[in-house]
């Protein structure tokens, strides 16, 4: 019976307790008071309740607690209610002020300090000074700085380069001289060696640009005596030249190793210089008696040669001639004409190759072409037509010439035939067998041939002949 009566005791105690969980939900302002009430009803029959179900209590107040405070606003959330340790809702607790997502770029304070004007006068951001274009003047001294020195207020801060070593030299200068073997300019080499600390290394310079022309073409051996006599005077004086040129003849049985013409070439850039006033007149005869290498004396014997050859008219600035893009049209037209005839006298093809590259215009060879088929019908006999067509078999099969500039030197002749008809009248005729030839040789395809234009060979005659058609002789 006392177990019976303890069950139904509990489980009355137990329905009292839903009840006043529904009471607690229903009434959300009444909710303290009912829970001191029960705490006290808890402390009293504490042998009857387990502590599970008070922690279940304490949860659900803290729960419905924070569904309070998120109904509301974030404008209020800062100064809404806040929770204890206990649960209990706590007023005028600081939260972390949170902002609607309109205002997430707004660069206004958001505690309600400051005059409300943005951050940096506009122009914020993280890393930023100030705004742009905003120029800042000189910063003064502050002379109660702990850091403050005297002589700080004297000091002139300059960009001092290093002195350029000997084992850096070569690959330093030498793409300076490479590129200006391209683009010609003498004013941005001395702009480029201006910038570098050159030092004892100065006097270096000519020499190694000397030694990379003496494997170059004759154009840049050209630029290369144009470039000795810009930089004398504004970068290099005349004792480093005469010390570089002075290094070179010693050089010159190494040199002879890789160029064999080696000695001639450094006799004509000893004669060029002295002809462009960057070495002395008496630089020759100061090396009379005292010299025993027989390369060096070669070398100087040249220079005296060409500047003896001077007084008789001879233009010693031209010697290295020029490079192809900077030659005159009607220069290389009779250079190409003196080579042609040179050729008809000697007869020596190779020499005629050679001397065609020295021009270094490839990009004009079919001027040459169109020379040689001008030549060959104004000539008489066949001695010309037969060494031309030789030359131009030869020409073609070491790509001398090649196929696009032969066909442009072939199509020239087709289009200014009828204005060389009438200075010579067998034109027509002789081009017909050269085109002929020259396709039978390999020099032209067949459609270079068919376009080789021909005259009407057939023709009527006066009224006396009744009108019969003749051939055409010649």
């Amino acid at each position: 019976v006392f177990v019976h009566l303890n069950f139904v005791y509990i489980s009355q105690i137990h329905t009292t307790e839903d009840l006043s969980d529904s009471f607690v939900s229903g009434e959300e302002d009444n909710g303290g008071s009912l829970l001191s009430n029960k705490n006290i009803n808890n402390e009293i029959n504490g042998n009857w309740l387990s502590s599970s179900s008070n922690s279940i209590h304490e949860a659900r107040l803290k729960a419905k607690a924070k569904r309070r405070l998120r109904k509301n606003s974030s404008r209020d959330s800062g100064r809404g209610d806040s929770l204890s340790d206990n649960g209990d809702a706590v007023r005028g607790t600081a939260v972390a002020p949170t902002s609607p997502k309109s205002k997430l770029l707004d660069r206004k304070s958001r505690l309600g300090k400051g005059r409300g004007l943005p951050k940096k006068g506009g122009a914020g951001g993280k890393g930023v000074w100030g705004r742009s274009g905003e120029v800042y003047g000189p910063e003064e001294v502050d002379e109660k700085d702990p850091n403050y020195d005297e002589a700080q207020e004297n000091c002139v801060y300059e960009t001092v380069a290093p002195p350029l070593e000997e084992k850096d030299f070569e690959k330093t200068v030498s793409p300076i001289v490479q590129e200006y073997f391209e683009h010609g300019d003498t004013n941005e080499v001395a702009e480029l060696l201006a910038e570098l600390n050159l030092g004892p290394m100065r006097s270096e310079v000519p020499s190694l640009a000397v030694s990379l022309a003496l494997e170059a073409k004759a154009s840049h051996r050209e630029l290369t005596s144009r470039l000795l006599a810009d930089l004398c005077g504004s970068v290099l004086s005349r004792s480093d030249m005469e010390s570089s040129f002075d290094k070179l003849l010693r050089e010159l049985p190494d040199l002879v190793l890789d160029t064999p013409g080696a000695p001639q070439l450094v006799g004509q850039f000893i004669a060029r210089a002295v002809s462009d006033q960057i070495l002395s007149k008496s630089y020759i005869e100061s090396y009379k008696g005292r010299v025993g290498c027989q390369y060096t004396r070669a070398a100087l014997d040249r220079a005296a040669v060409l500047l003896k050859m001077t007084m008789g008219g001879l233009r010693i600035d031209n010697q290295w001639g020029a490079g192809g893009g900077q030659r005159p049209v009607m220069q290389l037209v009779k250079e190409m004409n003196l080579l042609l005839k040179e050729y008809i006298l000697s007869g020596d093809i190779k020499e005629a190759e050679r001397c065609l590259r020295d021009l270094e215009v490839p990009h004009f060879h079919h001027e040459f072409v169109y020379e040689a088929i001008v030549m060959v019908l104004e000539s008489k006999g066949d001695k010309t037509f037969k060494m031309v067509l030789q030359l131009l078999k030869a020409l073609s099969a070491s790509s001398s010439i090649t196929v696009d500039q032969m066909r442009r030197g072939y199509e020239r002749v087709y289009m200014d035939i009828a204005e060389i008809n009438i200075d010579v009248p067998r034109a027509y005729f002789i081009l017909e067998q050269f085109v002929d030839q020259s396709f039978n040789t390999g020099v032209i395809d067949v459609k270079i041939r068919d376009l080789c234009p021909c005259r009407g060979r057939k023709r009527f005659v006066s009224e006396g002949d009744g009108g019969v058609v003749k051939l055409e002789s010649y």
